[in-house]
């Protein structure tokens, strides 16, 4: 992570942010971008545009919790965002975030995944490796080039974009979920290590990377393509195992008596035949 993350965090926001979401309609005019200028975040949040500069440059690192409150205001950060933001500014919460790690699923996990024969499961860590399959899953995913990362899968297989339908959301969404999931002073170096391969091998990861978006997965409905069953749309839902707080349930189902189930039905005979 670079020296001025809070700096970078901030520009990043602010450059997204356009004059009418932040309330300043009819003054896009000769605007060079379509971001919010400096002085305009400064005005919205009540602070100088002088502190609000040295923010950006990383010459002020101890906001206050009103001054993150007000540009958290002014930026519309979702809740996971605003922490992050908190976070990136107080180094006691960045020393003492807790790294977890654990690539292990208990066997009572594993029965309990092997007994959802009626939706797509599966487990995944902080890196989003994909750690353990039910039937249904391993149907889905089979024949996918990085199918063990749902990061790599995304932006470095050739098979992402055609297993993805609404690709550049499904991208940003997962990018979001990593800078979540990574945090603001990352200090594992398997995770480091993924960010870099993704850089080096992603223009597009680079892309969504610089936006800066924090968020924390959450249910959202899949749009996916399988070669032999065809198009599917699931209700995708995450939970995390208490057990091994750095794993992930994530279960997909489909809307009973949709074309979707009806894909998933036939998903489900291809995971019978395989077994």
């Amino acid at each position: 992570m670079s020296r001025n993350d809070l700096g970078e965090f901030l520009r990043a926001r602010r450059q997204l942010i356009t004059p009418d979401q932040a309330g300043l309609a009819g003054t896009v005019a000769r605007r060079k971008t379509s971001g919010l200028r400096r002085e305009e975040v400064a005005a919205l949040a009540s602070i100088s545009t002088d502190y609000y500069m040295r923010l950006e440059q990383g010459r002020e690192r101890n906001p206050s919790d009103q001054v993150l409150a007000a540009l958290a205001r002014v930026f519309q950060l979702e809740p996971a965002a605003a922490d992050h933001l908190h976070s990136l500014a107080d180094p006691r919460i960045r020393r003492n975030m807790p790294v977890h790690r654990s690539d292990y699923v208990s066997a009572e996990v594993s029965q309990f995944l092997e007994e959802l024969d009626h939706v797509v499961g599966f487990i995944v860590n902080r890196r989003f490796d994909v750690l353990a399959k039910n039937p249904l899953a391993v149907a889905q995913f089979r024949g996918l080039r990085d199918s063990d990362n749902l990061m790599r899968l995304t932006f470095l297989s050739p098979d992402g974009r055609e297993f993805y339908r609404d690709w550049e959301n499904e991208a940003r969404s997962k990018v979001a979920n990593l800078r979540a999931a990574a945090g603001p002073a990352c200090d594992d170096p398997s995770m480091l290590e993924l960010i870099e391969e993704l850089r080096r091998g992603s223009d597009d990861f680079c892309r969504l990377w610089a936006r800066h978006d924090v968020r924390v997965k959450a249910h959202e409905s899949k749009h996916l393509h399988h070669r032999e069953v065809g198009d599917m749309t699931l209700w995708s839902e995450s939970f995390t195992i208490n057990s091994a707080r750095d794993q992930q349930l994530i279960v997909g189902r489909a809307q009973p008596g949709s074309p979707s189930a009806d894909a998933l039905a036939r998903l489900a005979v291809l995971a019978r035949l395989a077994a």
